[in-house]
């Protein structure tokens, strides 16, 4: 190689940011390339879940007592204040993008500290739920119990929901409820964890100037996958606590 083809190189090279991947030719390239996969992920996850949503509704159209009286299992309580933790979560890792993009260091971190805080926080609610449907055992299985709902005056929540006995066959069928519950929730939580280790590992990696020199692509697109997460719940939250709770 000649000294001028190693110096046109040589100053091609230094032309790029150190946050350019080397397989780009450019930054604008390697954001495009970088957005459309993001976009693309998403895409699945909806219809991931969209494939859960339907199947929900559809047997909850065949078995709706079932579903009614299950769905009084649920503590709304709960489920609204996990609402509202989501959606303030989503409102702190919206400024952590703002931050980022003002280059704002300090306030970048705080904002994923405090998302990563609220995202704890869900999750422990939902362990509490989680340890209620074990303690009376409408986990799907072996152990699923029927009490519940073949003698609604045997339970509390059945009983302040004014719940009236159902049918062997159809109390059978509440199974399929917490079977679709325990999946779409499932689901939704190990979206959650994930999305906490990565905020760990943001939360080190801003501490270090990470996301603050200009290159924010990082920060947005895990943003635009927290915010769908918090969207999922915001569909979740209606079509399993609130929705069939009347006959």
């Amino acid at each position: 190689m000649s000294d001028s083809s190693t110096l046109v190189h040589a100053d091609h090279a230094h032309e790029h940011p150190p946050y350019q991947r080397h397989h780009f030719e450019t930054m604008q390239q390697q954001v495009d390339a970088t957005g459309f996969a993001m976009w693309l992920f998403l895409l699945t996850e909806i219809m991931f879940f969209g494939g859960m949503f339907t199947a929900y509704l559809i047997y909850r159209n065949w078995y709706y007592p079932a579903f009614v009286a299950a769905s009084h299992q649920l503590n709304i309580f709960w489920g609204s204040l996990n609402t509202l933790i989501l959606i303030s979560s989503s409102f702190t890792m919206a400024m952590g993008v703002w931050s980022a993009q003002m280059r704002k260091q300090g306030a970048l971190v705080l904002c994923l500290i405090l998302t990563f805080i609220l995202g704890l926080a869900f999750l422990g609610i939902k362990t509490i739920e989680y340890k209620e449907k074990f303690e009376k055992h409408h986990v799907p299985g072996a152990h699923y119990s029927l009490q519940s709902f073949l003698n609604p005056d045997s339970d509390q929540e059945a009983r302040e929901a004014h719940d009236k006995p159902l049918p062997l066959d159809m109390a059978r069928h509440t199974e399929i409820y917490f079977s679709l519950y325990f999946a779409m929730t499932g689901m939704h939580a190990l979206h959650m964890i994930i999305g906490i280790c990565i905020l760990g590992f943001m939360i080190v990696r801003a501490r270090q100037g990470a996301y603050t020199g200009g290159h924010v692509s990082f920060v947005e697109y895990f943003g635009l996958y927290w915010h769908f997460v918090d969207i999922v719940w915001i569909f979740l939250f209606p079509l399993l606590y609130l929705i069939s709770r009347h006959q």
